[in-house]
């Protein structure tokens, strides 16, 4: 059995961290849930830019779109939704078949609202309705504004995929809106078992900062040297597990058990930046270290088939996590604060989506510019 299709045998399911028109029209997406047991994709605006700008299956419908006066805006927000409605319907059989566990798109609200509490529900809210899926999952940043945001689209009863993760102060605070969320809904005599959300804890840019911060502080100290780098590749890891064992500890308390005594489901934690930036590295590291019950790990291409080609599945995330704490205590020893990393991380994060999106409404507006202005045959996947 391929060790993809493992996974599930271990309580994790892979999502792919990808989008395009393309995969949905030659059949890959399809193939690789029927074939490799892919249980769900993720989207954002840099992968949207990607899909889009590199791509001529769009045009059709840019210039449709075009003609009929839409804004670059409104353009954007077309393609995107009908990609996103396309791999839904394809999904929905996933979601069927595990009971609204697995099956999940997600669609990002725009970056440009991470410190906007009330416009992110807005389009929290505008998101869901637009695409109209009941497998559909809005990504809305873990940010101190997003908490509040995150907490009342669930509410509504909006799935939810909480975006850009880094500490386990900020997971916790994401943790407890979901359970304040699901609280509410019982006491307004809403169900709760419908209500689906993953929390997305991002891996491997912590370790390349970190590692950053540490081949810093060794190239400006004297002597030995060893034990900076004794730490290079192991501040991710040990984050991650220990973020886990705060995600088992809360399933483990009575308040949970009342709620899911109403049928809630537990808020899966989300593996995200998992792709190896180092060369030094293994090309599978932020895969087989964390793969346990109740978790996701989104992958993009490379990794899935570095994983398909020589991962190993195993039940591994709950082991070494008294390691993973030693791990922290010997960073901060050396001058690490990880709280610093994760800030600065969360800042950059919002940028790196901030950034592509920008861009690809640049993009658009000059691919409009271009376009004739009578109507084509539309190419979509879905209509929005």
């Amino acid at each position: 059995m391929s060790a993809l299709l493992q996974l599930q045998e271990h309580g994790q399911s892979y999502w792919l961290d990808n989008l395009t028109r393309g995969m949905l029209l030659d059949g890959e997406l399809a193939r690789r849930v029927e074939a490799e047991g892919l249980r769900g994709v993720t989207s954002n605006p840099a992968i949207f830019h990607n899909a889009i700008t590199g791509s001529d299956q769009y045009d059709e419908d840019i210039s449709r779109f075009s003609a009929q006066g839409l804004s670059v805006e409104e353009v954007c927000d077309r393609l995107t939704i009908a990609d996103v409605q396309g791999a839904c319907d394809l999904l929905r059989g996933v979601w069927e078949s595990t009971e609204g566990l697995d099956g999940y798109v997600s669609l990002e609200v725009s970056p440009h609202l991470a410190n906007d509490t009330e416009e992110t529900v807005r389009e929290a809210r505008r998101l869901h309705e637009a695409v109209g899926r009941a497998n559909v999952m809005i990504k809305i940043p873990g940010t101190p504004a997003g908490v509040p945001a995150i907490r009342q689209a669930l509410f509504e009863g909006v799935n939810v995929n909480v975006t850009l993760l880094f500490s386990i102060a900020a997971y916790e605070a994401v943790a407890e809106a979901h359970v304040e969320a699901l609280e509410q809904r019982i006491e307004a005599g809403r169900a709760v078992d419908g209500i689906a959300s993953v929390a997305s804890f991002f891996v491997s840019r912590i370790d390349a900062l970190a590692d950053r911060r540490l081949g810093e502080m060794a190239a400006a100290a004297e002597g030995d040297i060893s034990r900076f780098e004794a730490l290079f590749g192991q501040a991710a890891i040990a984050n991650a597990k220990l973020a886990y064992r705060s995600f088992t500890r809360r399933l483990a308390t009575a308040r949970w058990a009342r709620l899911a005594g109403h049928g809630a489901r537990p808020q899966r934690m989300l593996w995200a930046s998992t792709s190896t930036k180092s060369p030094a590295y293994s090309d599978v590291k932020y895969v087989e270290p964390l793969i346990g019950d109740l978790t996701v790990n989104t992958l993009p291409e490379k990794t899935i088939d570095a994983f398909r080609d020589h991962g190993r599945a195993g039940s591994t995330l709950s082991q070494g996590v008294d390691e993973a704490s030693r791990t922290m205590e010997r960073l901060a020893e050396v001058g690490i604060d990880l709280g610093d990393v994760t800030d600065q991380l969360l800042a950059e994060g919002v940028e790196k989506f901030a950034v592509p999106f920008d861009q690809l409404l640049a993009s658009l507006g000059e691919r409009m510019a271009r376009q004739p202005a009578a109507v084509a045959v539309s190419s979509e996947v879905a209509t929005p």
